[in-house]
């Protein structure tokens, strides 16, 4: 079956839930006015969401949208910078700490405290529950990565992966694959996950530093997207050159890359790396500049796109040729918010399971007037200085047992109880 793409957007006046079911069709399936709303995330296809908005940086409240209930609020000591979430965990990243915290019902299984200093917030958390990998920098001055298996929870590796500090990192869907950037956005690597080892080195350009705003794998890896503060998005295929191929194809290139490659034997390390290096199989040209902008890999309609969602408050969608590459073609654009709201720094994008039957609006299934948060959440605790005490977890029915994530019209499967 088809997978739709899930965009979750903060603005100034709240945050909206679109589906992208269609290349022509953007349905809003949630919206509501919080204000000032810079990090929404939602769970796969579920109801569950997680939103911070700049009138509390340190409190970060998860709700069940189609019930229109807060499930739980949780209050930090340092202001939340990112949070990420699959169907075992949810991390909440601030500069020099993270938590862990365990879906089913929310409580919080682990501290990772003086972390290096993150005043971004950058971490990635894979996709695949039964591994649940989080990575995260391990350095402020160099761009050494820590992997770490949230499930466990326990250090995987520590991965060298650049000589100055990191700007993205991102798993694959199966949390096998981690590709990362650093500050000067020229070169992006692909490392295997748990080994550490590199697999692919792709070079974004060499005559200028960029900062790269995100990276994002297609579904079945075979792709890599990267877009950062320049008009150019980048599209890099992971494929493997064995010799036997190169034969095969006696080729203007494959002869001049078998000329570097002898060279190579004779040249300093860093030079022959360079010419080993891939550059990018398609590319698209934006007709913005210098806007923060997150870009996504997905089928749609049997064919593979490419979405940008930028902070001028559209969603562009391009056409990807897999085979041959070159330059995508724009196909449709569409406005994310009206011309008197603003966009957040919080775009972000996931590949969701199918939400809706074409012939009946999702959004007209789903909207359900929003309610008051219950008030009945438990008391919280402190751990080392990090969680403050306060409202923290409510009682619900699937705190003993399982989460079902198969049925996405009901999950979580939350009852607030009055106590």
């Amino acid at each position: 079956y088809e997978k739709a793409m899930s965009l979750a957007v903060g603005t100034k006046t709240g945050y909206k839930l679109f589906s992208v079911t269609s290349v022509d069709r953007l349905d809003c399936i949630h919206e509501t006015e919080t204000p000032d709303v810079y990090i929404v995330e939602r769970l796969f296809s579920s109801s569950l969401v997680v939103v911070v908005s700049l009138a509390l940086p340190r409190r970060m409240n998860v709700y069940h949208f189609k019930k229109g209930t807060e499930i739980c609020n949780y209050s930090y000591s340092n202001n939340i910078l990112a949070v990420r979430l699959n169907r075992q965990r949810l991390i909440v990243c601030l500069e020099e700490s993270i938590y862990i915290h365990n879906i089913k019902d929310m409580k919080l299984l682990k501290t990772l405290l003086n972390t290096p200093s993150n005043p971004t917030g950058l971490c990635a958390l894979s996709n695949n529950h039964s591994n649940s990998y989080l990575a995260y920098p391990g350095s402020a001055t160099i761009g050494e990565i820590i992997v770490y298996d949230a499930n466990s929870p326990s250090t995987v590796t520590t991965i060298p992966a650049h000589d100055s500090p990191l700007a993205a990192v991102t798993f694959n869907a199966s949390g096998t694959k981690l590709a990362s950037a650093s500050e000067r956005g020229t070169v992006i690597r692909v490392f295997s996950i748990p080994e550490g080892t590199r697999l692919f080195e792709f070079r974004r350009g060499m005559k200028r530093y960029v900062s790269i705003s995100s990276l994002s794998f297609s579904a079945d890896a075979q792709f890599l997207c990267a877009s950062s503060n320049t008009e150019t998005v980048h599209i890099f295929k992971l494929e493997q050159h064995s010799p036997s191929q190169e034969e095969e194809s006696p080729t203007w290139s494959a002869y001049v890359g078998k000329m570097f490659s002898a060279a190579s034997n004779y040249l300093p390390a860093q030079v022959s790396d360079m010419m080993n290096q891939d550059r990018a199989f398609a590319t698209v040209r934006l007709n913005i500049f210098g806007l923060k902008n997150v870009c996504a890999l997905a089928t749609i309609q049997k064919l593979p796109r490419l979405l940008v969602a930028s902070s001028d408050g559209y969603l562009y969608i391009y056409n990807v040729d897999p085979q041959d590459g070159g330059e995508c073609v724009l196909v449709k654009k569409h406005r994310l918010f009206d011309s008197n709201d603003e966009l957040k720094e919080s775009v972000n994008e996931s590949e969701n399971k199918e939400a809706s039957p074409p012939s009946q609006s999702y959004a007209a299934t789903v909207a359900i007037p929003t309610v008051a948060p219950s008030s009945t959440a438990l008391t919280g605790y402190s751990e080392d200085g990090g969680m403050r005490k306060g409202e923290v977890i409510p009682e619900h029915e699937f705190a003993a047992g399982p989460v079902c994530l198969d049925d996405e019209n009901e999950f979580p499967p939350v009852s607030i109880q009055n106590n």
